[in-house]
């Protein structure tokens, strides 16, 4: 049965080590090349950071609706942060079977992007009366930024650039996104819920994802030859590429499906973070990259090729058919 390849990125934190740097990024090229996806492991974030973030997680998703909906994602305006009920988040269209919270890089009001007003750059949501989940997703963001920005030197490497290269042109001052998100063991009300996809199909829209799962799995990759699971292993991280990487390498490097499924009879909980570009970069192949592919393939037949703008204007045309409802007021 075919699997996702496992990188152990540890080399990467270490700048003298010029031959396991080198190393790291020979894989990343061949599991890119091949699937757009892989584990990723000596990424620094410790096991009780994980169990911390998930067991604080499970106290605020089993708290009453209406408690939750006291930090509802129309309260976070233009931040795009706060949380949002089951069915409340489309993918392609189709409401997901999944409820969550959506967080990101915390600015204050006086922040010039704040003061500028641009769109999903503002201040966090938190619930009241449960500190420990700040503190849990705070020490995860970290964490995983940090591996983020290691992992993105080894992406620069592979490709015959810079070590530094993606931060100098592309991610000094990153798009990062985190979301905590609970796939029901079944859904609400009627049983049509109970077929529906926690996730449907879709690609991730920047650079890197880098995912934490529970012990329950569900998440499905679209090889070459077919669907396979990505059953979660124990301390690891999944890690994608998002649409920008494919268009930045040209088609070299490819974004790659995905969806979820709870079928485990057991609420499921997983921890994507999206380690994107600046939203004012602009995004165009990188040195000496050739486009060698276009739309084919792709499950919604758009090419990533033809988009020619900033990652925020990318950005802002996905994420406005992801909430319907609150993209007037958060993208006006």
């Amino acid at each position: 049965m075919e699997s996702l390849p496992v990188i152990e990125m540890s080399a990467l934190f270490d700048r003298d080590d010029a031959a396991g740097r080198a190393r790291v990024a020979g894989e990343i090229a061949r599991a890119c090349e091949a699937h757009g996806f892989f584990y990723l492991t000596g990424h620094g974030i410790g096991l009780e950071v994980l169990a911390d973030l998930e067991a604080q997680s499970r106290r605020f998703f089993a708290r009453p609706e209406t408690e939750k909906l006291k930090i509802a994602m129309a309260q976070g305006g233009r931040a795009w942060r706060g949380f949002f009920p089951v069915g409340g988040e489309l993918t392609s269209g189709v409401p997901d079977l999944k409820e969550g919270l959506y967080l990101g890089t915390d600015l204050a009001a006086d922040h010039p992007r704040v003061q500028a007003h641009m769109p999903l750059h503002g201040s966090n949501l938190w619930p009241a009366g449960l500190p420990e989940l700040k503190v849990a997703a705070e020490a995860y963001m970290a964490g995983a930024t940090r591996a983020a920005v290691a992992l993105m030197e080894g992406f620069s490497i592979s490709l015959g650039l810079d070590d530094d290269y993606f931060r100098d042109v592309y991610t000094r001052e990153p798009t990062v996104l985190f979301r905590i998100f609970h796939y029901p063991a079944q859904g609400p009300g009627d049983g049509d819920w109970s077929r529906s996809w926690g996730v449907g199909e879709h690609i991730d829209y920047g650079l890197l994802t880098l995912l934490a799962q529970d012990r329950f799995g569900g998440l499905q990759v679209k090889a070459p030859g077919g669907w396979i699971e990505a059953p979660p292993m124990e301390g690891a991280l999944v890690c994608n590429i998002g649409d920008m990487l494919e268009r930045l390498t040209g088609g070299r490097y490819r974004s790659t499906p995905h969806r979820v499924k709870n079928i485990s009879g057991h609420d499921r909980l997983s921890f994507p973070l999206f380690f994107d570009p600046d939203f004012t970069a602009k995004m165009a192949p990188l040195p000496r990259i050739a486009v060698t592919t276009g739309a084919d393939g792709r499950w919604d037949g758009a090419s990533v090729h033809d988009f020619d703008g900033t990652y925020g204007d990318y950005l802002l045309g996905k994420v406005a058919k992801v909430f319907p409802n609150l993209a007037p007021e958060a993208l006006a």
